[in-house]
């Protein structure tokens, strides 16, 4: 689970790809009830956080890069606030959640110090996929709003 159906093990930019391997299951829980693909999305993040912890601790690594899981879970908290909206506004809430992910700007970079390592691992990302689809939200709605 932590490297996200071995996505995590390709050997150059595996938060990347493991973003994009979790395009298909997002967008199978977009045809669900909302409050099942954010059920389901709450379940990762908790699942992720204990795989991520126990992975980090096999091995010996703080953050290893193969540990994808909280990219998965930033990208399915960045389109579950556009879930119903344009399929552009979800291009977006993808891309803006990468470059959030990459940059880490403002508390993004100081929440992955969280202790233990499974909770930072997965909070910056967290913290990241909910700015990304709340922006995302917002530019779906400028459209209605001229």
């Amino acid at each position: 689970m932590a490297e996200w159906f071995g996505s995590g093990r390709l050997p150059k930019a595996p938060g990347t790809f493991g973003s994009i391997a979790a395009l298909p299951l997002a967008w199978l829980l977009c045809r669900l009830d909302l409050a099942i693909y954010w059920l389901i999305t709450i379940g990762l993040v908790l699942l992720g956080t204990v795989a991520a912890h126990q992975a980090s601790a096999i091995r010996g690594e703080k953050d290893p890069q193969s540990v994808v899981i909280d990219e998965v879970v930033g990208v399915l908290l960045a389109i579950g606030f556009v879930t119903e909206g344009p399929l552009w506004a979800q291009g977006i809430a993808v891309l803006l959640f990468r470059l959030f992910d990459i940059t880490k700007p403002g508390p993004i970079f100081h929440v992955q110090d969280l202790k233990p390592t499974g909770l930072g691992i997965m909070a910056d990302d967290v913290l990241a996929g909910l700015l990304a689809g709340l922006l995302a939200l917002g530019a779906a709605q400028l459209p209605s709003l001229l």
